[in-house]
């Protein structure tokens, strides 16, 4: 059965500027169908690592928090610290690279709550039971609301051919002892040759399992190793790092099976944003040149169908030069620019996966709403 999703373009005009365009969309979406009086309402957003210009503009989610208000909610924005040392591995500077790049209460008109805690480790186990997951570690902030609401700027990725709402909401929500089971089937390693001795994976080791060896570097126990990621995160040499072992279409299922969890039990919206459409993460400290034109904007309560329409939106778009499409020469409209742009993953894999695990349905139907 066919999904709604609800698409309206970039086209504005005097007295219906995109701000209104962005409110009738979610309303004819059905988003007061929500039931948020006195909920607490998460509203799922990557903040952008500094540098990168490519990130949602804050002006878009304050329009999603005065109407979460405007419905009784108690809105606010969040999302899971990095499983890579950076400027948002932990909370203290996830916050700070958050309100660097506007998202702040005068800004968007409510606060920020890192959804893992201070150093990635406090989440929840939910279970699953799926091919990949039998427990997914989720964020306890995100685990604990009412209501999650995504907010998900539509892009390449180098590891799943496009980011949406499944990989913010899989990826995205996952703590880092979350985030290191999708990307890896093993545990950190020590790069020996970066280890300067200092001794803080050693103190930050929930199990004790790192010492030093003969060599006065560190040495990883495997048979207390529990794969928590803390290491990676509080080593800034690079030394300690997660092994991404995973084929592309593993890491795309379990992020399906991931977003599962997440979504678990819990009223849910999705919107996605077509603009700016960068080749690859937002979690880069830097953005290149968009492959395609700005699009639009689309909502939907299945973000199954909302991916699939969204990728079917930007390929039928024109492709731009002088960006990663230049490699492949094509940019007529129907190409599909993110097999062009990463040619070894297949973002079908984690739409095909959602499908057959009940998370939604490819089909949609596409409703323009001007």
């Amino acid at each position: 059965m066919s999904s709604k999703v609800y698409f309206t373009d970039m086209r504005t005009k005097p007295g219906r500027n995109m701000y209104d365009k962005l409110n009738h969309l979610i309303h004819q979406a059905g988003i007061e169908e929500l039931d948020m009086k006195d909920k607490l309402v998460a509203l799922k957003i990557h903040f952008g690592e500094p540098g990168n210009l490519a990130y949602l503009r804050p002006n878009y989610a304050a329009v999603i928090v005065k109407k979460v208000k405007a419905l009784g909610g108690k809105p606010f924005l969040t999302d899971c610290n990095t499983l890579y040392y950076g400027r948002r591995s932990n909370a203290v500077d996830h916050l700070e690279a958050a309100m660097e790049n506007g998202f702040n209460r005068i800004a968007v008109g409510c606060d920020v709550i890192i959804a893992d805690g201070l150093t990635g480790s406090d989440d929840e186990e939910i279970p699953v039971n799926l091919k990949h997951t039998k427990t997914a570690k989720i964020g306890s902030v995100i685990a604990d609301c009412d209501v999650l609401i995504s907010l998900n700027h539509f892009k390449g990725h180098e590891q799943t051919g496009f980011g949406g709402a499944l990989k913010n909401i899989g990826m995205g929500c996952g703590s880092r002892k979350g985030k290191m089971e999708m990307h890896s089937a093993s545990k950190p390693k020590i790069k020996e040759e970066k280890c300067v001795s200092c001794g803080m994976c050693i103190r930050k080791c929930p199990m004790k399992a790192i010492a030093y060896n003969e060599n006065l570097n560190a040495q990883i126990d495997y048979k207390k190793c529990i794969g928590c990621g803390q290491c990676v995160a509080y080593c800034h040499y690079g030394a300690a790092s997660a092994v991404y072992d995973q084929s592309a279409e593993i890491l795309n299922e379990k992020i399906a099976e991931y977003a599962l969890a997440v979504l678990k039990n819990k009223q849910h919206f999705h919107i996605n944003f077509m603009m700016n459409i960068s080749p690859d993460c937002d979690c880069w400290d830097s953005n290149d040149q968009a492959i395609a034109p700005d699009v639009g904007i689309a909502a939907s309560f299945d973000p199954v169908a909302l991916d699939h329409a969204c990728v079917d939106l930007v390929n039928a778009a024109p492709g731009v030069s002088n960006s990663k499409l230049d490699d492949k020469g094509d940019y007529e409209p129907g190409g599909d620019k993110f097999v062009h742009v990463h040619p070894d993953v297949h973002w079908k894999d984690c739409l095909k996966h959602a499908e057959e695990i009940k998370l939604g349905s490819q089909a949609y139907k596409l409703i323009k709403v001007n």
